[in-house]
């Protein structure tokens, strides 16, 4: 039976850069399986899967969560 993931094994290996990779490597391929299949790729349509390929990297990396700002009890309970 293969080992099932947890949660926070999976956010270790899901890094921003890692989860951006992985998206490009898909598009690689998606746009490597249509040539092969045939599709023609006309300036517009390489336009397109360019927006398509980037707009979720650039939306992952504005999401993102960074680091979290203080809360109210840290601010006034100082524990530096």
């Amino acid at each position: 039976m293969p080992m099932l993931m947890t949660r926070a094994r999976l956010i270790q290996i899901l890094t921003r850069p890692r989860l951006i990779q992985m998206w490009f490597a898909l598009v690689v391929f998606v746009v490597v399986a249509a040539a092969a299949l045939g599709a023609t790729v006309t300036f517009s349509t390489g336009a397109l899967l360019l927006a398509l390929a980037l707009a979720p990297a650039l939306i992952v990396v504005l999401l993102w969560p960074g680091v979290q700002p203080l809360t109210a009890s840290e601010v006034i309970h100082r524990t530096d």
